[in-house]
């Protein structure tokens, strides 16, 4: 039987783009069907007891930077660590990737393009002269997604990731959940191969 993983994640995380590649390889590796859930951290944070950066301790911060470099450096990945654009609104992004989804488009490659703009070129992921670049170069129909990525159909569905993200104990970006159980940050991705390979039982919670 095919299996099947839920992949939680925003294009604004620096985790997410760092472990996109890698789990997309794990993914078709392993015949992997991937539904792919956009969600909002604002949105996610508050109900699973997590902080946005800006608000944690200064020697956490310091230390993601450290993590970023050495993963950056493991994963053979090119990273601008302090991107002009960072924060930024990244709901339309994530929602023209939750109606890729719908659709069966190509949302893993535009997921990684919008990673790319981000965290390499230094580009505003909320313009919407910036996705319409990456929508045209994949040959989607820009106009139509973009239009659709404001809906409040598509915002809907964006807090509804969110939410079934916190009912899965996803507590962050990326989670990958496979059978119920999360796996989550890119740096677990070694274990998530791991449990595909064995095709074991999910783990679960003893609370």
């Amino acid at each position: 039987m095919t299996a099947q993983i839920d992949y939680f994640y925003t294009h604004l995380s620096p985790w997410a783009y760092l472990g996109h590649q890698e789990f997309l390889r794990i993914a078709d590796k392993y015949n992997v069907t991937v539904t792919f859930r956009p969600v909002n951290l604002a949105v996610l944070f508050p109900l699973t007891g997590g902080l946005p950066l800006g608000k944690r301790h200064p020697a956490r911060q310091k230390y993601r930077f450290i993590e970023l470099q050495r993963w950056a450096e493991k994963r053979g990945v090119s990273m601008n660590y302090k991107p002009a654009h960072f924060p930024t609104d990244i709901a339309l992004a994530d929602s023209i990737a939750i109606r890729l989804q719908e659709q069966g488009g190509p949302v893993g490659t535009y997921s990684q393009k919008v990673f790319e703009a981000v965290w390499q070129k230094d580009l505003n992921a909320a313009d919407e002269n910036v996705l319409t670049a990456i929508l045209n170069e994949l040959g989607l129909d820009a106009d139509n997604l973009i239009a659709t990525g404001k809906s409040d159909e598509m915002l809907e569905a964006y807090t509804v990731n969110s939410r079934m993200a916190e009912t899965a104990n996803a507590v962050g970006s990326p989670t990958y959940l496979l059978n119920s159980e999360p796996f989550w940050g890119q740096d677990r991705l070694d274990l998530l191969e791991d449990a595909l390979k064995s095709g074991r039982g999910p783990y679960q919670s003893l609370e």
